[in-house]
């Protein structure tokens, strides 16, 4: 499993011959690396229904024909808009042809943006996507909860991406929990300095895990991790 990070909370992952994207905020994100017209995927990934998440999501589907996975407010909208959609729901686990999803608690808001009003995403999500036999938790934006705790000891995390930005999600202290809790083979922290709201140290991160004993990895826009 090869991951690569854009910014922000997305990230490309490739196995197989198979390309996902999760959360393709690209366009007004000042931190992305590439532009939408530049995303060759299979399926796009989303973990809730803020605008700095779905970004670019109805772009690249419809430039790839790709699959859009999300909870089911948010799948349902972008299927009567025409896009191809699977909808899932907290728990539920489905394997497609690029590998397997299954949605994870989130504590956190998903309403979108339409039409200079507020409309219902149903609830947010973590995503656990499992590829070639490797597993990432991405945790979408979340607050730290005790449940985390399952995560890590239901399966094999091969690598965590967590939000340390605080303000909107947990902030470094609680990922550091949260990181012990999942156990991953590396963690890399997401959801940060795209704003000023959410500016952190990602290295003070890192060294706040190996203290504890564990692996992390600062990946800049543009650069990949394979586990």
């Amino acid at each position: 499993m090869k991951l690569t990070y854009h910014g922000h909370a997305c990230f490309v992952v490739q196995d197989g011959g198979y390309s996902v994207v999760i959360d393709p905020f690209l366009t007004g994100n000042p931190l992305a690396d590439i532009n939408p017209e530049s995303v060759h995927v299979d399926a796009v990934l989303l973990s809730h229904g803020h605008g700095d998440h779905v970004g670019d999501a109805e772009a690249i589907a419809r430039a790839n024909n790709a699959l859009l996975v999300a909870p089911y407010e948010v799948a349902s909208y972008f299927g009567k808009m025409g896009v191809r959609s699977h909808a899932m729901a907290h728990g539920g686990k489905h394997t497609f042809e690029f590998g397997t999803v299954k949605l994870t608690l989130a504590f956190h808001g998903s309403g979108f943006e339409m039409d200079n009003d507020i409309r219902n995403g149903g609830n947010p999500s973590g995503l656990l996507l499992t590829m070639g036999g490797k597993t990432l938790y991405h945790a979408g934006d979340t607050a730290l909860f005790s449940d985390m705790k399952l995560i890590g000891d239901l399966q094999r995390v091969d690598v965590a991406a967590l939000p340390i930005g605080d303000n909107f999600t947990m902030g470094p202290e609680d990922a550091l929990l949260a990181a012990e809790w999942v156990h991953a083979g590396v963690t890399v922290p997401m959801h940060y300095n795209t704003f000023d709201l959410i500016r952190q140290d990602p290295q003070a991160f890192i060294q706040a895990l190996e203290v504890k004993g564990l692996r992390g990895s600062v990946l800049q826009p543009g650069e990949s991790l394979t586990v």
